[in-house]
């Protein structure tokens, strides 16, 4: 297993990021960590000492992006794994959807995925190696009422991902998507309806809760060697409620 590689790690605050941060650190592996959610990022890992640093931002900014690349390269000059994580689904029924509120998910859930990526592309091609994963959603298999944005952004995060690893597969750069399904994450816990959760564990041929812990062994699969020809494919984690 490799060890001492650079992570960065966005919506790294969460229930699922944090996981993520944390099974890096006990590899041995360096991680920046951001998150828009500073209070959360202060006290990620406290143990970790030098090998976490942490960026509070907004991945919707080229510039927060920016700060990302610049806090990766002081450490190694090098990002080897960036795990796009951060995301934002409110649940509003189509007609009262705003504006402002679609191009904030999409902001979100695509764009930022984007400009992340952009920023971290050069420091992979300069060796020849990089793993990127970008966290979907099993969503796009079915639709989901009142998270049209989400769902649409997923979606599109899916094209994106397999058209980075065609651009970029001639640097050694593999992109992938881990698409969970119904996640207990703390504001699915908080704000979803519960008839929504019991769906979810009912349809499954795993008959309960998805925990984020679940996701943790598919993104850090992808990331080792033994993915090293895995490239434009979508590595779905919901327990059996899709099967393709």
């Amino acid at each position: 297993m490799q060890t001492g590689r650079v992570i960065v790690i966005t919506g790294a605050a969460g229930g699922m990021g944090s996981l993520f941060v944390d099974r890096f650190l006990a590899n041995g592996d360096a991680v920046v960590a951001t998150d828009i959610a500073s209070d959360a990022l202060e006290v990620l890992n406290p143990g970790a000492g030098t090998k976490l640093v942490t960026v509070a931002g907004d991945i919707s900014k080229d510039a927060d992006c920016q700060r990302v690349a610049d806090a990766a390269r002081d450490i190694a000059g090098r990002v080897d794994v960036l795990v796009n994580c951060a995301g934002y689904f409110p649940i509003t029924p189509f007609e009262e959807m705003t504006s402002d509120e679609w191009r904030r998910v999409v902001d979100v859930n695509l764009t930022g995925h984007f400009l992340m990526t952009r920023a971290m592309l050069p420091l992979m091609k300069g060796r020849n190696w990089g793993r990127i994963i970008n966290i979907g959603s099993a969503s796009v298999f079915e639709g989901v009422p009142g998270q049209a944005p989400y769902v649409a952004a997923k979606a599109g995060l899916v094209g994106l991902s397999r058209c980075l690893a065609r651009e970029f597969g001639g640097y050694g750069i593999t992109v992938n998507v881990m698409t969970p399904g119904l996640t207990v994450t703390p504001p699915v816990r908080d704000g979803f309806p519960p008839d929504m959760l019991a769906k979810a564990r009912d349809t499954r041929a795993l008959k309960r809760d998805e925990q984020p812990g679940d996701l943790v062994g598919a993104v850090f699969f992808l990331a080792s060697p033994a993915a090293d020809f895995i490239t434009g494919q979508i590595i779905n984690v919901d327990g059996g409620n899709h099967m393709h």
